[in-house]
């Protein structure tokens, strides 16, 4: 694995929780996907002006506050109303706490399948109080939601993110069951910069994060909107600032220069899906990671017609469309 600080290459083997994961050569943090590829090649320019067009959402999508705003409602409605435990700590770092939101069922019932769903905000922004509105279709249907927070740029890195999204994925693995969840049946799904975080978990080798967890901790993941070439935001102005992006992080945090996951007997499979309404650079995005990572690990492989970058988010929890289905699916109900 690398190490953060020193940008050695190591392979530690790990017990415990994920703070132990520290370089012996300089105590920082290691990392503990797989590697990216040397080099980059990206087809995007790198025009200011046209890139913030391309990712500036809020820009791209008027009423976007009106989408933040029924989010915030919705799910302050959850938390007053809905059984679970907000605010359960994964860590000890800031941003590191998690809410468990447990599956409707009786007493005595097998484990319920777990979705683990990440935010978005492009790092740097929102909450996961603002996403508790994800959990009840869910729940409903027999599924245990996890909504995990984490810090926020630029008081962390990106790559700093991803360690602590690995981190409260392992303790979810490790926890889980006590709360009725299923630790061999985790499913993640992010929107946007979650989706990033949810293609990226599929990666981790989590042998070396601890002796206790097994390869395919994650069983698939679904990325609604995700990024997967990093490059393009380090050259965008209204991110530049906030996420402060070096060439090196954008290369070790891209999950298109990694190789595919290991798929194997139905697990470890992403499905990409985007609103067909969003930019041209968010919809090259979707198409990248399937070119990247093959069919057998990118099966899925959509955009939704109508959908803006926000309103593809909605979509995951309407009964009737067929994001929400194909989320059930994924967790086998």
């Amino acid at each position: 694995m690398r190490c953060l600080s020193c940008d050695v290459h190591q392979t530690v083997f790990f017990r415990g929780v994920c703070h132990a994961h520290n370089c012996h050569l300089c105590g920082s943090a290691v990392w503990p996907l797989r590697d990216t590829m040397s080099c980059m090649n990206t087809e995007t320019t790198h025009d200011p002006a046209w890139l913030d067009a391309q990712y500036n959402n809020r820009a791209l999508v008027p009423e976007h506050a009106q989408h933040f705003e029924r989010w915030a409602n919705e799910s302050a409605v959850v938390r007053r109303t809905q059984p679970g435990l907000i605010d359960v700590a994964y860590g000890h770092g800031p941003g590191e706490t998690l809410d468990i939101f447990p599956a409707a069922a009786r007493p005595g019932s097998p484990l319920a399948p777990v979705l683990v769903f990440i935010h978005g905000g492009y790092w740097r922004s929102l909450d996961k109080a603002d996403h508790s509105f994800i959990a009840p279709p869910f729940v409903r249907k027999g599924a245990c939601v996890v909504v995990p927070n984490y810090a926020l740029c630029p008081a962390v890195t990106i790559p700093e993110i991803v360690l602590q999204m690995v981190q409260a994925l392992a303790w979810v693995y490790r926890h889980i069951a006590v709360h009725g969840g299923d630790p061999q049946r985790i499913t993640v799904v992010g929107h946007s910069a979650g989706g990033h975080l949810a293609a990226l978990l599929l990666n981790c080798l989590w042998p070396q994060v601890g002796a206790d967890l097994p390869p395919d901790l994650a069983k698939n993941a679904m990325s609604i909107s995700g990024l997967y070439d990093l490059e393009p935001l380090r050259h965008t102005p209204f991110l530049r600032e906030s996420l402060r992006l070096t060439g090196a992080d954008a290369l070790k945090a891209s999950p298109a220069f990694m190789p595919a996951p290991e798929v194997s007997e139905g697990r470890g499979m992403l499905v990409a899906v985007a609103g067909g309404d969003e930019s041209g650079e968010f919809r090259r995005q979707n198409r990248l990671i399937r070119q990247a990572w093959g069919e057998a690990a990118v099966p899925v492989c959509e955009e939704l017609p109508g959908r803006n970058h926000f309103s593809v988010l909605e979509a995951l929890v309407e009964p009737k469309h067929p994001l929400h289905k194909r989320a059930l699916q994924m967790l086998d109900l």
